[in-house]
């Protein structure tokens, strides 16, 4: 089971192990896996409870998802927990960190993460040696020794080169991350008064590292922000523009427009404004007086 509303890889780790994602809905307010829809999704269908085995939380954006309710789920239902942290290194949950909560946590080392590296890289974690000692395996080809292969893997070792990088930069985490955390601060404050958009939801349990910054759009006017933003040279992002349960590769799942409605209406209403820790006052200053400007001008 997995969130509709995140990044393909999700889905296509699942799809490509020979399983079947199950689309749940999300949180409206966190864009999180809802885990009481998932629930409900479980408990009227007593052949999905037979055959489901694991759920993939999304903390996504920079903030965990509702990870109580999640493990509770998964004991109810004896699912493994994967957690895809990929957006959320450094986060905590009720003061246990994002990724460490589940069985499996996955993180993700591309250059535009929080921490990047030169390159794709990633890391998985896990408190249990059984689970531990496959991923060892899985990512040299299943080989052990060398040449002798117990499990057809993958070749997913991270290189020397990217792990110095890696570990060179480790060291200015915590405070990119707090650069970050200032930046949201002040759009909150600054952005908070300026109807038509709602501001990222934080949950008081639960820390937000700021992966992306990402307000939502309401009345069909994100595109045209993002447009009047363009033309003005500011660059954003939409994470993501079509949820996964209609992508035209899951067609065969037999899922409709109005199957997931706050994932399809996130979809419809993110924008996420740009948020490195690099940003300099007077240019999150433009950002945020364009944005005023837009909402003056249209008269939203």
């Amino acid at each position: 089971m997995i969130p509709s509303f995140t990044f393909f890889a999700t889905a296509g780790t699942v799809e490509n192990v020979g399983a079947t994602p199950v689309f749940t809905d999300i949180d409206p307010k966190t864009l999180n896996l809802d885990p009481q829809h998932a629930g409900k999704l479980l408990g009227a269908d007593q052949q999905l409870q037979e055959k489901a085995k694991a759920i993939i939380p999304v903390h996504l954006y920079g903030q965990p998802a509702d990870m109580d309710a999640i493990m509770e789920l998964a004991r109810r239902f004896d699912l493994t927990v994967i957690e895809d942290a990929a957006q959320v290194l450094g986060a905590e949950y009720k003061s246990q960190k994002a990724g460490t909560i589940g069985h499996l946590g996955c993180f993700s080392f591309f250059p535009t993460k929080n921490l990047g590296a030169f390159g794709d890289g990633g890391l998985v974690v896990t408190n249990d040696d059984s689970l531990a000692d496959r991923v060892r395996l899985l990512r040299v080809h299943g080989s052990r020794p060398k040449y002798h292969h117990h499990l057809v893997g993958t070749n997913s070792r991270l290189d020397a080169l990217q792990a110095a990088i890696l570990r060179a930069k480790l060291t200015h985490l915590n405070d990119w991350t707090g650069a970050r955390q200032e930046h949201a601060a002040h759009y909150d404050e600054r952005l908070s008064n300026v109807e038509g958009i709602t501001l990222p939801h934080r949950s008081y349990d639960r820390t937000h590292i700021f992966h992306q910054y990402t307000i939502r759009v309401a009345g069909g006017c994100r595109d045209a922000l993002q447009r009047f933003l363009k033309e003005r040279g500011i660059g954003t992002e939409v994470y993501y523009p079509l949820p996964l349960h209609l992508q035209p590769c899951f067609r065969h799942l037999d899922y409709n427009e109005g199957s997931l409605p706050e994932s399809e209406r996130a979809s419809r209403e993110v924008l996420s404004l740009p948020i490195f820790p690099e940003l300099l006052p007077q240019e999150r200053g433009y950002i945020i007086k364009t944005i005023e400007e837009f909402f003056t001008e249209s008269g939203i």
